[in-house]
C-alpha cells in the first residue's frame, strides 16, 4: 500500500514539476516540447501493451480474448465520451487564448482548457492504480513511470496561457498541482477498485490500456506533429517504446 501511495503522489506531483519548470523556462520550444511529449507517448505505448494488455490476455481465463478487446473498446469509448462533454484539448491551445481581446473570457477559456486536463487525468491514474492488481510491482511501476513523463509536458503546457490570462503565479500553481491530485484520486481509485474485486482484474488491466491507446493517439501523438516536428518526434516516440521494451526484458 505505501508503494501505491508513493507511486500516487509521484504521478500527480509530475505535472507540478512540470508547472515549475513551465515557470521557469517561460520560452521552451515547441520541437524540444514536442520531442518529450513523443518519448513520453512511446513509453506509455509500450506501458499499455506490456503492462495492461498482455498481461488482461493473461489473467482473462477462458473468454480472455473477448474481455480483453471489450475493455479496451470501453476505454476507449469511455474517453471519447469525455471529448464530446468537455472541450478538446486542443482546440484550447495557449496561442488561442492569448489571441482573445477580452480578458473575463480569456481566463474562462483557460479554465476550461484546465478542467479538460484534470478530467483526461482521471483515468490516466486509475490506469496506473490498477498496474499494481496484478500484483507485478515493476510492471505497475513502468505504467505509472510512461504517465508521470507525460505528465510534466502536460504541467508545461498549461502554465503559459494561465499566466497570459492574468492570473496570479500563486493561483496558476495551486490549479496545476489541483490537475495533479486528480490523477491521485485516480490512482487510488484504481488500486482499490481491483483489490475488493480480483474478477474485475482482466477487464480493468484493458480498459486501463483502451484509455492509455486513446490518449496516446487522440492527445500526444497528434500534439507532436503539430508544430513541424514530426520527424524527430517519431524517432523519440520509438526510442521511448524501445526503452520500455528493455527495461521490461530485463525486470522479468
Amino acid at each position: 500500500m505505501e508503494m501505491v501511495l508513493l507511486t500516487a503522489v509521484g504521478v500527480g506531483g509530475a505535472t507540478l514539476i512540470g508547472a515549475l519548470i513551465g515557470f521557469a523556462f517561460k520560452n521552451i520550444s515547441h520541437r524540444f516540447s514536442d520531442i518529450v511529449l513523443a518519448f513520453a507517448a512511446g513509453v506509455m505505448l509500450a506501458a499499455a501493451v506490456d503492462g495492461l494488455v498482455l498481461p488482461s490476455l493473461e489473467y482473462g481465463g477462458k473468454f480472455a480474448i473477448v474481455i480483453t478487446v471489450a475493455g479496451i473498446f470501453c476505454g476507449a469509448l469511455f474517453l471519447n465520451v469525455l471529448d464530446k462533454l468537455v472541450p478538446h484539448l486542443h482546440r484550447m491551445s495557449g496561442v488561442e487564448v492569448e489571441s482573445h481581446p477580452e480578458k473575463s473570457e480569456k481566463l474562462s477559456k483557460v479554465l476550461l482548457f484546465v478542467m479538460a486536463i484534470a478530467i483526461h487525468n482521471l483515468p490516466e491514474g486509475i490506469a496506473a492504480g490498477v498496474g499494481f492488481g496484478t500484483g507485478n510491482t515493476a510492471e505497475a511501476l513502468t505504467i505509472a513511470g510512461g504517465i508521470a513523463l507525460q505528465n510534466i509536458p502536460e504541467g508545461m503546457v498549461i502554465i503559459a496561457p494561465m499566466l497570459a490570462a492574468g492570473m496570479s503565479k500563486t493561483r496558476t500553481l495551486l490549479i496545476a498541482a489541483a490537475t495533479g491530485v486528480v490523477e491521485v484520486v485516480g490512482t487510488l481509485i484504481g488500486f482499490f477498485a481491483v483489490s475488493i474485486s480480483a474478477a474485475i482484474l482482466p477487464f480493468a488491466l484493458a480498459f486501463a490500456g483502451g484509455t492509455m491507446l486513446y490518449v496516446i493517439n487522440d492527445e500526444m501523438i497528434p500534439e507532436t506533429h503539430a508544430h513541424g516536428g514530426e520527424r524527430g518526434s517519431t524517432y523519440a516516440l520509438l526510442v521511448g517504446f524501445c526503452l520500455m521494451l528493455v527495461m521490461s526484458f530485463f525486470l522479468e
